[in-house]
């Protein structure tokens, strides 16, 4: 057990109050959590930290997630890393090109609660 909780955890959001609270929900889990304000830097983050998991936002300033998970994707190094995409874009086909993409899952923000999050972050991380 002692493995999950030291898992690393990359949470790839522009909106600094759900930040927080993934964040702060996360570290309270018992996981090592950092933040990327978008997607630039969340490339930059993931090549230092190499996170088990990043929580992706589709909507975000520099470079959006559509763009960033395609660039992880197509890095050798980075390929591996589950990510999970939380998105207010509620489209099918918006859900599709990234599951198409490689992400692990698609949750709308707007339909979950901050402990169904946890919940899916604690599925993933046990796979």
């Amino acid at each position: 057990m002692a493995e999950k909780i030291s898992s690393r955890i990359l949470v790839g959001e522009d909106d600094v109050f759900l930040s927080k609270v993934y964040m702060a929900k996360l570290t309270k889990e018992g996981y090592q959590v950092e933040h990327a304000i978008n997607g630039e830097k969340v490339l930059e983050a993931a090549r230092k930290k190499k996170p088990d998991l990043i929580l992706l936002d589709l909507m975000m300033p520099v470079k959006d997630g559509f763009e960033t998970l395609k660039e992880l994707k197509a890095d050798a190094a980075l390929k591996d890393i589950k990510v999970m995409i939380l998105s207010n874009l509620s489209q099918e086909e918006d859900k599709k090109r990234v599951m198409d993409m490689g992400a692990a899952e698609y949750v709308v923000k707007a339909d979950v609660s901050f402990s169904e999050v946890t919940k899916l972050v604690k599925k993933h991380l046990e796979k």
